[in-house]
């Protein structure tokens, strides 16, 4: 299988440089720079790309790779950081930006020289963020590209195969960025573009079964996205010899409990196992307002409850996870291959045995995942949902969690969701729902005094949220939410919407 590797030397878009390549048709994965070159060459590349990097690559402290590199004797692309790595590790010379003037972050115009592979000549937008710059490129590199503020804004030597950009083409604020690298891919590197999610289903099935055989496999199914996807991927592969266990703690939204069951009963051939402890969170949480402490309590009984019913009935086998690629990586710190604590990665109690864990999605980014889940068949509006925390409405509750808090804040939210749906506003932002501050305000209905509830809502545009900006909703639309909210939801006399960015805020409350 033809093979791109991304070489992480910490850059913050490492994980949109690999989606970039795959949604190219070739298969991509991400190493630290720490990598052995003996290991680097067994994965067979036909070429490799430096992500960026806060750093300084003189800087001796700073993230660097051996020489040896250049041995495999593959394309390399530099890209920010990765350029003036290149340059410097091949003799040119990279300077601090002494004046704030030769510093460029953002939106930057381009001049494209004469001769590229990448890019032919004339002018357009990148997107740069750096504060050093190639003064001089190694010898026998062209320079392709320059701005008024960047001397070598592209270089490369076609003799050796290496090419270094100081903007971002990953990113789409850089024009024509993505031909760039598709030229890079198909035109340097030799690529075909074969790899199509068809052809991950088939392995990865023809893989579960050979590995599973008759033995069963359970997995703890939470209703999200990955989990869902990896349930109806093993159910392809092995039917009945999976147990999917779903712990519903009474903190989902409104009917996504019985959503979940109907799907995995009614779609895929499988054994499907709910366990209803509604009550025994809301006991365990009574009194509880601290956010950090709610979150512990719902995160222990969450595993508590699960392995007690493995430990009845499941014990053997394989256990599964729907873990997926960025689970398995630290982002924007130059530890690409370092194994992080993750929802998605479950540590198993030391009295239950099974005979290994399998992750049928570790290799896939979300949106590839949610295309997996839309081929085999599940429900649209279960592979596009949005993100949910592991405590669910637990931290969307601000203060003490009670069945009848619970019950305000669904009601609140299903009206929410309702009224984006039928405008089609859903689909103009990333993340949107309701919170229950804890807050009671003095209102009038009916002509007489209210002291109840406050309902805030919540909705934010992103493209990695990492940083989020709140969704301009137009006024009628707020309106006819926050109209329906109060007159159709007891206990509830006001509707607010927060307008606060990420940063300084986060997209969640608590």
């Amino acid at each position: 299988m033809e093979k791109i590797i991304v070489v992480d030397f910490g850059g913050q878009y490492n994980q949109l440089i690999a989606r970039r390549v795959r949604d190219c048709g070739v298969y991509c994965e991400i190493v630290p720079h720490t990598i052995g070159i003996r290991q680097l060459k067994a994965m067979e590349p036909c070429g490799l790309i430096f992500t960026g990097g806060p750093n300084s690559v003189y800087d001796e402290a700073s993230p660097h790779i051996s020489g040896d590199i250049f041995s495999l004797n593959v394309p390399i692309l530099g890209i920010c950081y990765g350029c003036q790595l290149l340059a410097y590790m091949l003799g040119g010379k990279v300077s601090p930006a002494e004046k704030a003037s030769a510093r460029e972050y953002g939106r930057t115009d381009t001049s494209y020289l004469p001769g590229s592979a990448l890019f032919d000549a004339g002018s357009g937008i990148t997107w740069m963020s750096h504060g050093d710059y190639i003064a001089v490129p190694p010898q026998g590199f062209n320079i392709t590209a320059t701005t008024a503020a960047c001397p070598v804004a592209a270089m490369e030597c076609k003799e050796k195969r290496l090419y270094g950009v100081q903007f971002h083409l990953e990113v789409n604020h850089t024009q024509g960025g993505i031909d760039m690298l598709k030229r890079f891919l198909f035109d340097v590197c030799g690529c075909k573009g074969t790899w199509k999610m068809d052809s991950f289903i088939d392995t990865t099935v023809a893989e579960l079964r050979e590995t599973i055989g008759s033995n069963g496999v359970v997995l703890g199914l939470s209703g999200g996205v990955d989990s869902s996807v990896a349930a109806a991927l093993l159910s392809k592969a092995v039917g009945k010899q999976l147990t999917c266990v779903f712990v519903d703690q009474g903190l989902m939204r409104k009917d996504e409990g019985d959503m979940v069951e109907s799907t995995f009963t009614g779609l895929f051939d499988m054994n499907f196992v709910r366990i209803n402890c509604q009550q025994h969170f809301y006991d365990r949480l009574k009194g509880v307002s601290d956010p950090e402490q709610k979150r512990k309590i719902i995160g222990a009984e969450f595993y508590r409850v699960f392995w007690d019913r493995i430990r009845q009935s499941y014990g053997d086998g394989f256990f599964a996870q729907g873990t997926i690629y960025p689970d398995r990586i630290e982002s924007g710190k130059g530890s690409a291959a370092v194994i992080k604590t993750h929802h998605n990665q479950v540590k198993q109690p030391d009295d239950i045995k099974f005979l290994g864990t399998i992750e049928p999605l570790k290799d896939l980014f979300k949106d590839e995942v949610r295309r997996v889940g839309e081929m085999l068949g599940l429900p649209h509006e279960l592979v596009w949902r949005q993100p949910f925390p592991g405590p669910g409405l637990g931290v969307r509750i601000i203060g003490e969690i009670t069945p009848e808090r619970v019950h305000i804040l669904q009601e609140a939210d299903a009206v929410l969701r309702d009224e984006m749906e039928k405008c089609g506003y859903d689909k103009e932002m990333s993340q949107f729902f309701a919170v229950l501050p804890g807050v009671k305000t003095v209102g009038v209905m009916g002509d007489g005094r209210t002291y109840d509830e406050l309902i805030a809502i919540r909705a934010v545009t992103t493209v990695d949220f990492m940083t989020a900006d709140w969704a301009h909703i137009p006024y009628d639309i707020l309106g006819r939410v926050s109209n329906r909210i109060i007159n159709e939801v007891p206990h509830v006399n006001r509707v607010v919407y927060d307008i606060t960015s990420k940063p300084p805020g986060t997209v969640e409350w608590e």
